[in-house]
């Protein structure tokens, strides 16, 4: 079991995958501080409030020790409910910015790769009752060719006989369906 084990974290993918991991929380990070630090409070800005995480509803009643504070973090540590669609908001635009950050770096990845030369389709190799089916059919073929007349000024050729009417068999009187037989019950 620790063999299999140590041959799967040993696989490319597995070891891409944990890079992967480690790169993307430093760089959620960066993308968390863009958001927070640059974008939202410019957006806030333009909406009439320099702190853009700080719009919320009270959902319930406040402490009097908070009564009329705006602080979300002291609400929210406070046991208040609150719907803080400010928050949402912020997360919803982090989402968006790594989406197209990814997006971009992705679309320049296969940019950059080179495009695997595109090899002609090679057919799938013949069942062999096909083959032997046409060969069949190319002997059957050449048995029934007439065979080239030695002079062109040979006898002069018979006409064929007009075949035979082939009668349609007549059909078989149809038969009764067969009675069902009774079964004993079961004891």
């Amino acid at each position: 079991m620790i063999n299999e084990f140590k041959a799967f974290i040993a696989r490319g993918n597995v070891l891409d995958l944990a890079v992967a991991v480690i790169i993307g929380a430093a760089f959620g990070k960066i993308v968390t501080s863009l958001t927070d630090d640059i974008i939202m409070p410019m957006v806030g800005k333009l909406l009439g409030g320099l702190d853009f995480s700080s719009y919320f509803l009270v959902l319930g009643t406040v402490p009097a020790e908070l009564a009329g504070s705006s602080d979300y973090a002291a609400l929210k540590k406070a046991g208040v409910p609150l719907l803080g669609y400010g928050s949402f908001i912020t997360v919803a635009v982090n989402f968006l910015i790594v989406a197209f950050i990814i997006f971009l770096l992705v679309r320049a990845v296969n940019r950059l790769m080179p495009k695997p030369d595109e090899a002609p389709a090679i057919p799938a190799a013949e069942p062999a009752d096909i083959t032997l089916l046409r060969e069949i059919r190319d002997e059957l073929k050449k048995a029934k060719a007439p065979a080239a007349p030695a002079k062109a000024a040979a006898a002069p050729v018979a006409a064929k006989a007009a075949p035979a009417p082939v009668k349609a068999p007549a059909k078989a009187p149809a038969k009764a369906p067969a009675k069902p037989r009774a079964t004993k019950p079961k004891a």
